[in-house]
């Protein structure tokens, strides 16, 4: 699921025959069936993941890395003993620093965190095999560094440009110049899931 280029997939050297991808970003997903359909691999474009382009009961295995899913549609794709394994970045991720440099409130989704993804996940019926979650603290050594980060991820930092906050921008930079760095938090969390 949201396989990017296809540059990682193709590392795991699976049988071409046998692989099935998702991409819901249009350049991407061109991409895959440049790159991936000429191979044998199925290429599918979803919008939303909502509802996966496969039947029932399609798939031994189900990665994800990063991207949007909904349990019961993995649930629903997955033969019995498939495995679902995804590592997600939490709902926690950048919010203290958002908060700081946009001056308000990052809205998040709250039900982007393991605790929730469990409950739902034994709820459905899955097995939980392995799961973690951590907080990483990300350092940043100057201003422009951070102003770079919010340009890139705007997700986690809506309507950011240094003109907008350039307030929060210059408030980082005196941390920095009297502490040597300011951190934000890095949440990231994985599940190791399966269907009896």
């Amino acid at each position: 699921m949201g396989t990017g280029g296809g540059e990682v997939l193709l590392t795991f050297e699976h049988p071409y025959n046998q692989t099935s991808v998702t991409e819901g970003y249009l350049p991407n997903y061109h991409l895959c069936k440049k790159k991936l359909e000429p191979l044998g691999i199925t290429v599918k474009f979803v919008e939303e993941d909502d509802v996966l382009p496969f039947s029932e009961n399609s798939f031994d295995i189900i990665l994800n890395r990063h991207e949007a899913f909904r349990l019961d549609e993995v649930h629903r794709v997955l033969k019995s003993g498939g495995i679902f394994i995804t590592q997600q970045v939490g709902c926690e991720n950048s919010r203290t620093l958002s908060k700081r440099l946009l001056k308000k409130e990052l809205e998040v989704d709250v039900r982007n965190q393991l605790t929730y993804q469990l409950e739902q996940a034994r709820k459905i019926g899955f097995e939980i095999l392995n799961s973690d979650e951590f907080y990483a603290q990300l350092k940043f050594f100057d201003a422009g560094a951070i102003a770079y980060y919010a340009s890139i991820i705007e997700w986690e930092f809506p309507g950011f440009s240094v003109d907008r906050c350039l307030e929060g921008l210059t408030e980082l930079h005196q941390e920095i110049e009297e502490e040597g760095f300011v951190s934000s938090v890095e949440h990231r969390y994985m599940m190791v899931l399966g269907k009896s």
